[in-house]
């Protein structure tokens, strides 16, 4: 096999291991999405806030604790959304090299 046709082989494994990592990363967000959506729900639906510090759960202003949540949602969307974009670039990038690896295969078929 020849050297650039294994090191385009190399590089694919290296982007699929790096998609399964964006996937995984991307996987956590979404589930911290979930949980702050979660959190909003409940905290409209109450009448008091409590926040946990470390190990201490402690009374809140409701409103701030909103405002918080809101935040943390707009970073988490704005990560997801990042990730997203990067798997994209990097689904297209390897679609390329495995046509190229492929292509190259065939071509090194038909000459033996």
């Amino acid at each position: 096999m020849k050297k650039e046709l294994q090191n385009k082989i190399n590089q694919l494994s290296l982007i699929e291991q790096n998609l399964q990592n964006f996937s995984l990363q991307k996987q956590q967000f979404q589930v911290q999405l979930m949980e702050v959506e979660s959190a909003e729900k409940e905290l409209s639906d109450s009448k008091e806030a409590y926040k946990i510090i470390s190990n201490i759960m402690v009374a809140s202003d409701k409103e701030k604790i909103k405002k918080e949540l809101k935040d943390r949602k707009e970073v988490l969307k704005t990560r997801i959304e990042s990730f997203e974009k990067q798997e994209a670039k990097l689904k297209e990038k390897a679609e390329e090299l495995q046509k190229e690896v492929l292509d190259e295969m065939k071509q090194s078929e038909k000459s033996d």
